[in-house]
């Protein structure tokens, strides 16, 4: 009796964990989809997401969210409420917190702005492939607990013509509710505990 208690214990914890992740599924567009699948990563759920960093994800952290830092969270998007402007400003503050909550933990506080194999240090920083997942995953954690009222989580965005000068790069996007304006959110240029780029996409993609 008591094993069959324990076998009950264990299907209906891989039931919940499935039913967890199916959920996950369902507000995602294929291009998300597609973004975690490339990595072999689970997408991120309402409770925890995965944290790649070490370069195309090669390592990762699992960050379970405690009811302390969601709490705090929501108080940074709070202060964003009253416009668009005022919650991407909020969204960049909740990035320095997600930097530092992070860095604490695997070493990223040694991280440098554009990052990649060049800085000869994968295990303190993210490339723009890390960034872009965390990144989407975050604002889609927030999205989940209905943190973000003037915005939703858009498609992530690739960039790069060797032709004219741009280096390949790939970012996360924010799509306005009212005017459907979208913009990116990108840590990738910036150093450790400084806040994101937040700027219109059509301007993004015409960066060098």
């Amino acid at each position: 009796m008591q094993y069959r208690h324990i076998l009950w214990a264990i299907v209906a914890a891989n039931l919940a964990f499935g039913a967890e992740h199916a959920a996950a599924k369902s507000s995602l567009t294929h291009e998300m989809i597609a973004m975690y699948a490339a990595v072999g990563m689970p997408p991120p759920t309402a409770a925890r997401m995965t944290v790649c960093y070490g370069f195309v994800c090669r390592r990762r952290m699992e960050l379970a969210f405690t009811a302390k830092e969601r709490a705090a969270l929501k108080r940074i998007l709070a202060r964003g409420r009253a416009s668009p402007a005022a919650e991407r400003k909020a969204i960049q503050r909740a990035f320095v917190w997600f930097d530092h909550r992070v860095g604490r933990e695997v070493g990223t506080s040694k991280r440098v702005a554009n990052a990649d194999i060049r800085t000869l240090d994968a295990a303190h920083n993210f490339d723009c492939w890390d960034t872009t997942r965390n990144d989407t995953s975050l604002l889609l954690v927030l999205q989940k607990w209905g943190a973000l009222r003037h915005h939703t989580v858009g498609n992530p965005r690739y960039r790069g013509n060797i032709l004219v000068g741009q280096l390949p790069h790939n970012t996360a996007v924010i799509v306005e509710r009212k005017r459907g304006t979208k913009w990116v959110v990108d840590m990738w240029p910036t150093a450790y505990g400084q806040v994101p780029d937040v700027m219109p996409l059509a301007k993004w993609l015409e960066e060098k």
